[in-house]
């Protein structure tokens, strides 16, 4: 089976340099993945030739235009019509890519994607979702900033892809899901929260539906799938990526602040090790955009190699999971049926 996967090289702080090393890093993994880089041949090709392991597995195709970070996403919607990120997007839409990749401006992502994209029938909006770690493995986390309010159906509907994307891509039986309050009570909470929670307890999701959860819920592992509105979900999203970076830096500091304390990491140093990768960020690397009609995936703009290859995966992973047929089958029935002909 092959996939082929879109790439706009020009996205991210460090683009081109660490999109193509990403590209090295995945294509070691993923032999049968090709890639469609988009950009400008003139900065990117240098950092291409250099990856050996690249030459027969990238397809290099230019585009003079680049999507920055200042770019507001009304201004990339109306222009910008040869930019490396739309022309990226538009190889899903044409079906010359099953994936699409992109470490640029946010914003200017969400808006092309949705309207070259578009939503799946029955989905209102779609969600940006990831992963993050927990004392009992991954947790599912969506709305990550999207949508900054939301309705009690679009929180429904987060839930169900939520609860779909754990069962079929982290191939969990019976993934709990979870709704973020400000307690546990049903007393609690605002009246779109409460009205969330009744919608979910009649969806075809209601068994594997926890109820209520906190803030701290989410990395104890108490549910699989934790659903927020987006204003919420980017504040949990920046502040754990915070404390996992604080934890790994006082770590540091400790042991440099002795003879003791270095000779005690001498001794620890293989368990550090393996605590500082659990805690590495660049593993959660990549937003998945839930209820677009194709597969895209959003990188942190910040990642380094590491990290966008971290983001290839999750790509694959949708893609070979079939994540979307899936989609359509559950919203099939929230589809408005069409008008009848006129005879």
């Amino acid at each position: 089976m092959e996939i082929i996967l879109s790439v706009d090289a020009m996205g991210g702080d460090n683009a081109p340099e660490v999109i193509i090393q990403g590209l090295a890093t995945a294509s070691q993994r993923y032999p049968f993945v090709h890639f469609l880089l988009y950009g400008d041949k003139e900065i990117v090709e240098p950092f291409l030739i250099k990856e050996k392991t690249l030459s027969e597995k990238v397809t290099l195709i230019p585009c003079e235009e680049v999507i920055t970070p200042e770019t507001k996403p009304s201004a990339a919607v109306r222009g910008f019509p040869n930019s490396s990120m739309r022309q990226a997007i538009k190889a899903v839409a044409e079906g010359r890519a099953q994936g699409v990749i992109s470490a640029g401006n946010t914003g200017a992502y969400m808006a092309l994607a949705k309207i070259i994209l578009k939503t799946m029938p029955g989905i209102d909006r779609p969600a940006l979702a990831s992963l993050a770690p927990t004392l009992r493995g991954e947790v599912v986390i969506l709305d990550l900033g999207a949508n900054v309010e939301c309705s009690s159906k679009n929180l429904e509907q987060f839930a169900i892809m939520g609860e779909l994307f754990a069962r079929h891509v982290l191939h969990l039986p019976q993934p709990k899901v979870g709704l973020i309050n400000v307690g546990s009570e049903d007393i609690k909470g605002s009246a779109i929260v409460k009205e969330a929670a009744d919608l979910i307890r009649t969806s075809s999701i209601k068994d594997n539906f926890y109820g209520f959860i906190e803030g701290d819920d989410i990395p104890r592992g108490t549910v699989d799938v934790a659903v927020m509105d987006g204003f919420t979900g980017n504040v949990v999203l920046k502040a754990g990526e915070g404390v996992m970076q604080l934890a790994v830096h006082y770590f540091r500091e400790a042991f440099k602040s002795s003879w003791r304390a270095r000779l005690g990491y001498f001794f620890a140093r293989h368990m550090l090790k393996k605590l500082s990768m659990r805690l590495d960020y660049r593993r959660y690397n990549g937003g998945i955009w839930l209820g677009l009609g194709g597969i895209a995936i959003k990188s942190h703009g910040g990642t380094d190699a590491l990290g966008f290859a971290h983001a290839i995966d999750l790509a694959v992973d949708m893609i070979t999971s079939q994540m979307n047929t899936y989609f359509l089958k559950e919203f099939a029935s929230e589809t408005p049926p069409a008008k009848a002909a006129n005879q």
